[in-house]
């Protein structure tokens, strides 16, 4: 049974757009074959796709310092459904931030803590002005996730 890694990403505009495709390119890297890759946005995603997961990938844009009301809204729904069931999750992040992140990683973090998933690597800050490499670094993570997943070592 191939494991399932589970990509819950905000994209409100045509670039954040960009980055949850780039994910689900990543994450559906050619060479890996063990994985089935899920995409939701975060409103369409809850619990049952939480539980169903082996690992997940959160998207979010920085919103007045802190994660997207979507994001937020998915953590509300979900956190107290899987509390028990989806410890030792292996999770990752990207923020696409206009500015430094940090709230908004530091917020991400606080739920997961709470979660007790455990992170695959450091969150991924998107800062500034859009760049044509921050799609890379997107398909990047995903793609390390991926092939983590399919190798046994999330």
């Amino acid at each position: 049974m191939p494991k399932r890694l589970l990509i819950v990403a905000h994209a409100p505009s045509p670039n954040t757009l960009r980055l949850r495709e780039a994910a689900e390119q990543g994450a559906r890297h050619p060479e890996i074959e063990g994985v089935e890759v899920i995409v939701k946005p975060p409103l369409e995603s809850g619990p049952e796709d939480v539980r169903n997961c082996d690992a997940i990938l959160l998207g979010t844009t920085e919103n007045l310092g802190y994660m997207s009301g979507a994001l937020k809204d998915f953590f509300d729904r979900s956190y107290y459904e899987v509390l028990e069931q989806a410890q030792g999750l292996p999770c990752a992040l990207y923020v696409r931030a206009g500015h430094d992140g940090t709230g908004t990683r530091r917020a991400v973090e606080s739920i997961t803590t709470g979660l007790r998933w455990r992170w695959a690597q450091e969150p991924l800050i998107l800062r500034g002005e859009w760049q044509e490499s921050f799609t890379e670094q997107v398909e990047e993570l995903a793609m390390a996730m991926a092939a983590g997943l399919e190798a046994g070592v999330l």
